[in-house]
């Protein structure tokens, strides 16, 4: 399994990257080959000042050795040899019209002293950030997310949306990040559900990103924005960084695992705002997002 899921997010980053560069049209994602020397390594693409991304990265790794001190106080083993592989995006788009996506699909192995496997999971998602809201965007966005989930069962939807609406909120903040989408962690083999069923649905899902996304880029990315969008946009960014920084539990995994600094980084904006105390104008587009964000909405 974990060779078969390799594989398909080696596939996946190409397909991914490839479409990006023709969307984008101007810039393409430079390639970093790295090694981690507990085990493993990984393949880092970024791309920055294009036509439509400011910067964005589309990422897989492969790591595997010794459980590190978190993961073992985490699943109360002391010891345990692990393999855990998975693609991870964010991209972030110049037009404050274009929302930020973040997306990863993960595999995850855990081993005896013997070599057998004692647990294997899946996990991953999608969800969507806009600076402007538009509602037809956040419809067709949510509408693949289900599309996809229901292809394999139709409980899987409103679980996994509602799983990420609570994830993705700014707790400090009480507010979401964005308007959601899909998330999913620890979907192990079940009576119901087999390993291969797993693999089957989150390949899907994967399988589904760039539908879910690139139509709405390809509506905005012409917009025409002034200095104030443009402020707005860098504000609401600053939020972004709060949660990935604050919450997000896959940075703090990598941070206090001594992983590779500019990949857990990499999903940070490039130009953020933080001004004191800023509040939109009442009855504005900018309001219009915030109330939203207050309370997650069923989109379809």
């Amino acid at each position: 399994m974990k060779n078969k899921f390799y594989k398909y997010i080696e596939n996946l980053q190409d397909a991914i990257t490839a479409k990006l560069e023709e969307v984008d049209g101007s810039a393409k994602f430079q390639e970093d080959i790295w090694q981690r020397k507990e085990g493993g390594g990984g393949r880092t693409r970024v791309i920055e000042n294009g036509a439509v991304f400011e910067k964005g990265g589309v990422n897989i790794s492969a790591v595997h050795g010794e459980l590190p001190e978190a993961l073992r106080n985490q699943f109360k083993v002391k010891e345990g040899n692990f393999f855990a592989c998975g693609l991870s995006l964010v991209l972030h788009p110049q037009n404050p019209f274009v929302p930020t996506v973040h997306a990863n699909w993960r595999y995850f192995e855990m081993y005896d002293e013997d070599g057998n496997i004692v647990t294997q999971w899946f996990g991953g998602g999608q969800d969507l950030t806009p600076y402007y809201l538009f509602e037809e965007d956040a419809i067709h966005f949510h509408t693949i997310c289900k599309s996809a989930c229901d292809k394999h069962n139709t409980t899987f939807y409103p679980k996994f949306k509602k799983v990420c609406d609570e994830y993705f909120w700014n707790s400090h903040r009480n507010e979401a990040r964005g308007i959601g989408g899909l998330f999913f962690d620890y979907l192990k083999e079940t009576e119901e559900f087999s390993i291969e069923d797993r693999f089957n649905f989150v390949t899907e899902v994967g399988n589904s990103f760039l539908e879910s996304y690139v139509p709405i880029v390809e509506k905005r990315k012409d917009i025409q924005f002034t200095k104030q969008h443009k402020d707005w946009q860098e504000v609401r960014r600053g939020r972004y960084v709060e949660f990935n920084l604050v919450h997000d539990r896959g940075t703090l995994f990598g941070l206090k695992t001594n992983g590779r600094i500019e990949s857990i980084l990499m999903s940070l904006p490039p130009i953020v705002q933080w001004k004191y105390n800023h509040q939109p104008e009442e009855n504005s587009e900018e309001e219009k997002l915030v109330r939203v964000l207050e309370k997650p909405k069923d989109w379809v």
